[in-house]
């Protein structure tokens, strides 16, 4: 009981006011928080990267390695603006959730459940058609940029709407619908390709584009191929696939109410 008892008067030692104990519960959370916001991502492997960097300075150090030494430490002077480059997307999505507010977010949620069953039966009548599809929806992260690079609706969000703006022939056939809310801000949006290596060659111009938007933002996006009439879903810069009608409300629930409700909103 007594070893307890120091042990315990040894770890609160260095606080000296419970602010001291607040300031590091608060670096612990932001820490914390940094984590989630790169856990999966290629993010990872770059910090991997950084701290085995930071073990070979040390040990250039100790083993009075110079040349390396010096390369190291300049290296590491500009590190802080690499970060902020190779982590600007993470950076954005942190911000954005943040600023996010519960109440606005109650109010987001309740619109997007009230288009989920348009846009599953739309992605089920466009997979039995072989009709390609692209719908893109927006979470915390605003995608006005690339609404005002499509054609501007802000319409209701309906079965009927969205199965004609994605007939053959039409103007918006190829383009992305982009959905804020309830309303159906816009279509015929062009997206930023994913650059992942990795990807399958299978996988044509549609999912591309569902991938880098879900890599540049937060967003959710639905995919409807043209070529097998396989429904995916897009997030978070990973593709799930093929999806049937309730595997489909179910991830869009997941994402769009349950994720957007909890407190710690899910990277």
């Amino acid at each position: 009981m007594e070893l307890l008892q120091q042990g315990i008067q040894h770890l609160v030692a260095p606080f000296t006011s419970w602010l001291d104990l607040l300031d590091v519960v608060l670096v612990a959370l932001v820490v914390y928080n940094l984590l989630l916001l790169i856990r999966g991502t290629r993010e990872v492997q770059i910090l991997i990267g950084i701290l085995i960097l930071v073990v070979f300075y040390y040990a250039a150090q100790i083993l009075e390695l110079r040349a390396l030494t010096v390369t190291l430490r300049t290296f590491f002077a500009v590190l802080p603006i690499a970060i902020i480059v190779l982590f600007q997307h993470e950076i954005r999505r942190a911000l954005a959730a943040f600023g996010s507010t519960p109440l606005l977010g109650w109010s987001d949620q309740r619109k997007v459940i009230s288009t989920f069953n348009e846009l599953t039966l739309a992605a089920t009548t466009l997979a039995d058609r072989k009709i390609g599809a692209l719908i893109v929806i927006e979470r915390l992260e605003g995608l006005r940029n690339y609404v005002e690079n499509g054609i501007r609706l802000d319409a209701v969000v309906s079965l009927d709407l969205l199965i004609s703006l994605f007939m053959p022939a039409t103007p918006t056939h190829d383009g992305a619908v982009v959905i804020q809310g309830d309303r159906l801000a816009a279509a015929a949006c062009y997206l930023p390709l994913t650059q992942n290596p990795e990807l399958s060659k299978d996988l044509g111009t549609r999912h591309r584009a569902a991938l880098g938007i879900s890599e540049e933002t937060d967003a959710l996006a639905v995919i409807v191929s043209e070529e097998t009439g396989t429904i995916s879903v897009a997030f978070a810069g990973r593709i799930i696939r093929p999806l049937e009608s309730k595997d489909l409300r179910n991830l869009l629930y997941k994402h769009l109410v349950t994720e957007l409700s909890s407190p710690e909103v899910a990277r």
